[in-house]
């Protein structure tokens, strides 16, 4: 599972899988993976501090903590475009301390749905060689975004060509729809094999009075899938149609908020990317939707798209212009 997993993040023929210069584990999912990178970084870099995006998942902080490794945050979504603050994202990599940790969302931000474009991870890469910062890249949503896995996994290739090390978690929770069978991997890029083996003996280490094995069910699930090409191609094809069914509603919320004729812009609808959508609605508004309209979503107004249906999709827009046209 581990090196099929590898060429959906590093490439088909990566010439770092060739030359076995990763450091690779199964890990419990996409958490299990980041826990398991916070210790090793506690473990070898014990001074080391993570910088984590604002805002972020929200056990990506617990995550750390746990690990103990002390966080700091970095600028990231810019509220009044309800886009990316690249200017303010480029400031903190500069003026972070040379050589400092960075936990990056490969695709799909969440809870925002805003992803860097090309270009900007382009020149964050070229700051991060400048700065000799290390990128750790959290990767739950591989083909939810775009519908693409290769496309999905741009941020990381650049990263690549530009000759970063990088760590990488990825989960099968949701492009596999494994979420209850806790299929991951855990992966760092090393300097060359011999030491990608030490670095591998070390997670397995960390691993061992953990969780000791992970679970071998869901793992024999992607392998039968992606070793084989016919069933690999359906599997693409699926992921597809589930990311295009996301991206039609988010077409069909803004299309039906507008015709309602709503004072505000929801064009960030669209221009956000993955399962969620970080609608702008403040808390009050969220427990207004609640309370009158029996619609329920997190209170910082992430929607998750999912969740939104052709059928279900007049009803919420009636709902958001109810409790925002007065703001």
């Amino acid at each position: 599972m581990v090196e099929e997993t590898l060429k959906l993040a590093y490439g088909e023929s990566s010439e770092f899988i060739k030359d076995k210069r990763i450091a690779a584990v199964q890990s419990l999912s996409g958490t299990g993976a980041c826990r398991l990178f916070a210790n090793f970084q506690k473990r070898f870099r014990p001074d080391s501090q993570i910088y984590i995006p604002v805002p972020t998942w929200a056990n990506h902080h617990n995550i750390w903590r746990d690990a103990q490794v002390p966080q700091k945050t970095y600028h990231y979504y810019h509220p009044e475009s309800r886009g990316l603050d690249f200017a303010a994202l480029m400031d903190d990599i500069k003026n972070a301390p040379n050589g400092s940790f960075f936990l990056f969302h490969a695709c799909a931000h969440n809870p925002t749905g805003v992803d860097p474009s090309e270009e900007h991870w382009r020149r964050i890469s070229h700051q991060f060689k400048v700065k000799g910062h290390f990128a750790f890249f959290d990767m739950a949503y591989q083909g939810f975004a775009s519908g693409d896995p290769e496309r999905d996994a741009k941020s990381i290739r650049i990263f690549l060509e530009d000759g970063h090390h990088i760590g990488i978690a990825q989960s099968y929770a949701k492009n596999m729809g494994l979420y209850g069978q806790r299929v991951g991997c855990l992966s760092v890029l090393c300097e060359d094999e011999k030491q990608a083996v030490a670095a591998k003996s070390q997670l397995q280490q960390l691993a061992r009075p953990m969780y000791s094995n992970p679970p071998v069910h869901g793992a024999l699930i992607v392998s039968v899938i992606l070793a084989d090409p016919d069933l690999k191609k359906l599997w693409l094809e699926e992921v597809k149609v589930m990311a295009d069914r996301i991206i039609g509603m988010r077409a069909a919320l803004q299309e039906n908020l507008e015709k309602l004729g709503s004072p505000l812009s929801w064009e960030h609808i669209t221009k956000q990317i993955g399962m969620f959508c970080y609608s702008g609605m403040t808390p009050e508004q969220v427990d207004h939707l609640t309370s009158e309209f029996h619609i329920y979503m997190t209170r910082n107004g992430r929607i998750s798209m999912a969740g939104v249906t052709t059928g279900n999709v007049g009803y919420l827009a009636n709902a958001i212009h109810e409790v925002t046209k007065s703001s």
